[in-house]
């Protein structure tokens, strides 16, 4: 576990490193409001994909988890799961390319967005069966063969893309995000070939069964039905953002303030979770494992141990953020507004960074259901309050809705984990660290405020 993190940390690291200053490219390239456009585009096409993929990566990463865990066979897995996936992809992309007109005209409510979604729409399949494989190769433990696809798929992204902007897009920003597309898709294909030729590399020998339909079905359909109605609530809470908050007196242009929100504040305030992410991927696989075995003594340890260095870490990440966040946004995008947003979403990381580990965990234990609700539930309190808020406070109103919809998320999925393993009072997983870091974060906070910032 430590070494496998070890590697995929430092993996992650490099490739958010170089997406984020990819990111601050685009962000010069484009400005604030090209910026905003092209995260409202990426939002439609996560949308599409989430309907294509409808659990496809989640059941295979679990039920090939489990047949390595019982020694067997990871192919009738591996088929079914496939097949699952372009029973929902196909369509899911042919809708897309229906519907591109209608989503840029009067969803988006720009034209220069179309061309970037057909593109999307085009290589939608591709995406989905590359996550199946990535799934597969997450429960294989084949670390090293995935870490080096996944620089492969992030230096083909970048280089086509860029190569598109200096020669081709010029001034246009239609054909700025329709390069983007382009990158994203050709880095898509690049990554699929290669995993599908590697993916007999140390396959389990074993006999041959006809693929696990219901458990395919079983696992991926409540799982993709979960995340189909999350991404259309996300999808929904994106598009009206700029919208609603367009209303308000004091804003001036609600595009280019989406944008810093979006394209650049939040790529910075999630880059450490780099570190979580790895993690979090490899607590999926371990507690499948674990959970068909007797006994949760060993299950009970991860999450302990899970729980306590994530939360450190969290404070760390936050602590460093909240003081660094105007040097942070001058730096990378010269611009004070990044900054003081930084410096307001700060106090949040801790929670934020926790998350991420609580419900990888719970989809390791099979609670797939219990977090699909609790995301449903909390998707559904932030479109409620964005709806109502925006027009009336602006971006105060998003923070608090933001803000509101992550701790309710937060403390259903860690009251689940609690009883699914058995934990005991959940405050003492985190109490005992993190009195004393709260006090080291809040002498810290103290020092620098003596100091005059």
């Amino acid at each position: 576990m430590f070494y496998g993190a070890l590697l995929l940390t430092g993996a992650n690291l490099a490739l958010r490193l170089a997406g984020m200053s990819f990111q601050v490219y685009l962000s010069a390239r484009l400005g604030a409001a090209g910026v905003g456009l092209l995260q409202l585009i990426l939002s439609v096409r996560m949308l599409a994909f989430t309907l294509g993929s409808s659990g496809a990566r989640t059941c295979a990463l679990y039920l090939s988890a489990e047949a390595l865990g019982r020694r067997r066979s990871v192919r009738p897995a591996l088929s079914g799961c496939i097949r699952y996936c372009l029973l929902f992809a196909l369509p899911a992309a042919a809708g897309l390319w229906a519907l591109t007109p209608r989503i840029a005209a009067g969803w988006i409510g720009d034209a220069a967005a179309e061309a970037a979604l057909r593109a999307f729409a085009l290589f939608l399949p591709v995406g989905c069966l590359n996550g199946v494989m990535t799934g597969l190769f997450t429960a294989a433990g084949r670390l090293r063969t995935l870490v080096a696809v996944e620089f492969l798929e992030q230096g083909c992204a970048m280089a086509v893309t860029f190569a598109l902007l200096a020669r081709w897009a010029g001034g246009d920003p239609a054909r700025a995000c329709l390069s983007v597309a382009l990158g994203s898709s050709a880095a898509s294909a690049a990554s699929l070939g290669a995993l599908w030729l590697l993916r007999r590399e140390g396959s389990p020998l074993g006999r041959e069964d006809r693929p696990p339909w219901r458990r395919v079905f079983g696992l991926s359909l409540p799982v993709g039905l979960a995340d189909d109605l999350r991404a259309g609530l996300n999808t929904i809470e994106n598009l009206i953002i700029p919208r609603r908050l367009a209303l308000y007196g004091g804003t001036v242009n609600a595009m280019a303030d989406y944008g810093v929100l979006h394209g650049m504040v939040f790529p910075v305030l999630m880059f450490p979770a780099a570190i979580l992410a790895s993690l979090a991927d490899l607590l999926v696989a371990e507690f499948s494992r674990c959970a068909r075995r007797p006994g949760q003594v060993r299950v009970r340890y991860l999450a302990r141990q899970g729980l306590r260095v994530s939360w450190l870490f969290g404070l760390a990440a936050g602590g460093i953020i909240f003081l660094a966040a105007r040097p942070l946004g001058e730096a990378l995008y010269h611009s004070e507004a990044a900054g003081a947003c930084l410096r307001l979403y700060a106090p949040l990381v801790p929670i934020l960074y926790l998350d991420i580990v609580v419900d990888a965990m719970c989809k390791g234990l099979g609670q797939q259901s219990a977090n699909a609700r609790y995301n449903l539930l909390t998707n559904l309190l932030d479109v409620a309050l964005l709806w109502l808020l925006l027009p009336r406070f602006g971006m105060g109103g998003y923070y608090f809705s933001f803000a509101a919809s992550h701790l309710v998320n937060f403390g259903l999925s860690l009251r689940r984990l609690g009883r699914s393993v058995e934990l005991g009072p959940l405050g003492a997983l985190v109490r005992g660290p993190g009195r004393r870091d709260l006090l080291w974060l809040w002498g810290l906070l103290g020092a620098r405020r003596r100091a005059g910032d």
